[in-house]
């Protein structure tokens, strides 16, 4: 097996000791990423809609790095603070990021750590 450590300059630095990604394979699997500003470190003002949106540019960030895309994802697991009460916003501002045919999901509620929303994805790296 080959296996690559991910990191990047344009996503948030990882608060522990991980990669941003690693690719395996032929797959690439994601971190979960939170919605922080890369440039900032601060928590993306707004609700679960705007900390989504942040969420999912912090991925694409790290899918975009070994040159795949939102279409390249086979699998996303989503975690959810308020799971019904955020559900409707968060699968809004998901379905600005990916189209069909649409990876498969698990998204559950989660005690999560000061934010709404954390995301990591497992992609099918193109060429592989």
């Amino acid at each position: 097996m080959t296996k690559e450590a991910v990191m990047i300059q344009n996503a948030p630095k990882p608060a522990g000791p991980y990669s941003h990604g690693v690719a395996a394979n032929g797959l690439l699997f994601t971190a979960g990423f939170g919605p922080q500003d890369p440039a900032t470190g601060e928590v993306v003002t707004g609700g679960v809609y705007e900390q989504t949106q942040q969420v999912l540019r912090n991925v694409r960030s790290v899918l975009e790095a070994k040159g795949a895309s939102f279409d390249d994802v086979v699998k996303v697991t989503a975690h959810l603070q308020h799971l019904k009460r955020d559900f409707a916003e968060y699968n809004r501002a998901y379905g600005e990021f990916f189209t069909e045919p649409y990876p498969v999901r698990t998204t559950v509620g989660s005690d999560l750590y000061d934010i709404l929303v954390e995301i990591d994805v497992v992609a099918v790296l193109p060429g592989a």
